[in-house]
């Protein structure tokens, strides 16, 4: 009798311990496989105050979660300095891969280099670094450029057979706000050059992509000139602040055209606003950054860039936006 009961006692031991590996097994995330993540991606944005970069970071973590990865979002706050010391603690918790968009692309080259020597990739997404002396295995990235010219054919067509006077809203320090400004001001030049009524740039403010800056950025163009008749801001928010400089000042006749197609940069080129935005698409850059750590990870040659192309977005298309009020 008591060797029946040991039996029964070992058996009901066995099912217990059984249903325990069974619940810890269905209870994990079903993207980690055996429940271990297949790395950490430390990721470090230009700025998370800004909708769009918000939406890449957002996008990154979710994807890489897909992909078995855990990931460390953080923001530069636009200051070199700060994420300098990001990567170093990137760095020294050895992680999978690096995801950067540089507060500075010149300034970032060091770390960039003792990230290379220590052996973890690292990629570029909406910001470039295309500085020597660096390697980054991919960029993704808007074609910033094409999208300049986009801009600069919204303004064209915006202002018609007059043409006049334009500034520009500059953010001298991401590469990629360098592209669209270059262009921008290509189409501007060709314009000019056929012959048709010239539309010149005037002005070239640094706005560093914030509305406030923005808006203080324009205030000083329209005091400079009064006969403004367009401003080309390299994204929403700086967009978003020269419109409030405008409606301050009773100029509101004057045609803004942005970049980006925040929702709230959207929402404006509904209410007529804003003319146009080329629009990016953050959420297909942090879905293609994070399929390209994997298909590194497994050894895949990747290359150099990959541009996801930007698409014109004027009042028409906001009419027809189910996203908007």
């Amino acid at each position: 009798m008591k060797h029946i009961v040991l039996v029964f006692m070992a058996f009901l031991l066995a099912t217990v311990a059984g249903c325990g590996r069974k619940s810890d097994t269905t209870g994990r995330d079903s993207a980690v496989p055996d429940g271990k993540a297949a790395g950490m991606i430390g990721v470090s944005l230009l700025t998370l105050d800004n909708p769009f970069f918000k939406v890449i970071g957002d996008t990154i973590t979710e994807e890489a979660r897909k992909n078995g990865y855990e990931t460390m979002v953080v923001s530069g706050d636009k200051d070199v300095a700060r994420q300098s010391n990001q990567i170093k603690d990137f760095i020294v918790k050895k992680v999978s891969a690096i995801v950067l968009s540089p507060c500075d692309s010149k300034s970032i080259v060091p770390v960039i280099q003792e990230a290379n020597a220590a052996g973890i990739p690292v990629f570029t997404v909406d910001i470039p670094c295309y500085e020597p002396g660096v390697k980054i295995v991919t960029q993704v990235a808007s074609d910033n450029f094409s999208g300049g010219q986009q801009a600069a054919r919204a303004m064209i067509e915006a202002l018609g057979e007059a043409g006049g006077k334009i500034a520009i809203l500059a953010f001298k320090q991401a590469e990629s706000c360098l592209l669209r400004v270059k262009g921008f001001r290509e189409v501007i030049d060709a314009h000019n050059a056929s012959g048709e009524a010239a539309v010149n740039v005037v002005a070239e403010l640094e706005s560093s992509g914030a509305k406030d800056l923005g808006y203080k950025a324009a205030e000083d163009t329209l005091q400079a000139h009064p006969d403004l008749r367009g401003i080309f801001a390299i994204n929403d928010p700086a967009a978003l602040g020269a419109r409030a400089a405008l409606e301050k000042a009773g100029r509101t006749q004057i045609v803004i055209v942005g970049f980006d197609g925040q929702p709230e940069g959207k929402q404006a080129i509904k209410d007529g606003k804003i003319y146009a935005d080329p629009i990016q698409f953050p959420d297909k850059m942090g879905v293609q950054i994070v399929d390209a750590i994997v298909r590194y990870s497994k050894g895949e040659t990747l290359p150099p860039q990959m541009l996801i192309p930007t698409s014109l977005y004027r009042q028409a298309d906001a009419m027809n936006d189910p996203e908007l009020k």
